[in-house]
């Protein structure tokens, strides 16, 4: 997948449907399906979860899970912010509707005192960390591409040592593994 198609989906779904994110979410995954299939891309658009990782807390829906790549809708309508984890990929967080913050040190100010709303993009490269802070009602399209499977523990951890909420971390694994095994199935590594 391509991130400068991602992020032009990104932008004419906000244009396409301005205020509504539901829409835009609709907007994304009828293209995405559209593009790459239903062997690629997972349509249930109710299928969402609870994600803890690095601290921060909101709702994911996983469009596409591989070995090489995922794709999902993050966000919460009450803020959070968190740890962005030392990830093994190159993110690339497409914000849909609100605000994301980021800083890293030795700085004393949030990044570039840059603000990321709506169709702008916050790119963490691989191996690089930041705190990362969400406003409310914040939600954004996340597209990861590199080696995923190290990441299993940085998005699971939180769930196992903190939340301890089995129920979302059984959901998350099933969806996980039964996306990346339908990718792999079709020839998707």
């Amino acid at each position: 997948m391509d991130p400068p198609f991602l992020h032009e989906l990104a932008k004419d779904a906000i244009a396409t449907h301005p205020s509504d994110t539901a829409k835009v979410i609709n907007h994304i995954v009828t293209n995405l399906t559209a593009t790459y299939g239903t062997k690629h891309i997972n349509p249930r658009q109710d299928e969402w979860v609870f994600n803890n990782a690095g601290g921060a807390m909101g709702g994911m829906y996983i469009i596409h899970a591989s070995v090489t790549e995922y794709i999902f809708i993050f966000g919460t309508p009450l803020g959070t912010e968190g740890h962005t984890g030392r990830l093994t990929v190159d993110d690339y967080f497409h914000i849909l509707e609100g605000e994301q913050w980021a800083y890293a040190p030795p700085s004393l100010k949030k990044e570039a005192s840059r603000v990321y709303g709506p169709g702008s993009v916050h790119h963490l490269r691989r191996g690089q960390v930041k705190q990362y802070k969400m406003h409310e009602n914040c939600f954004a399209l996340e597209y990861a591409r590199g080696w995923i499977l190290p990441l299993l523990p940085f998005g699971l951890a939180d769930g196992l040592t903190s939340t301890l909420d089995i129920p979302t971390l059984w959901n998350t694994a099933y969806i996980t593994a039964r996306e990346v095994t339908r990718n792999l199935l079709a020839g998707k590594i």
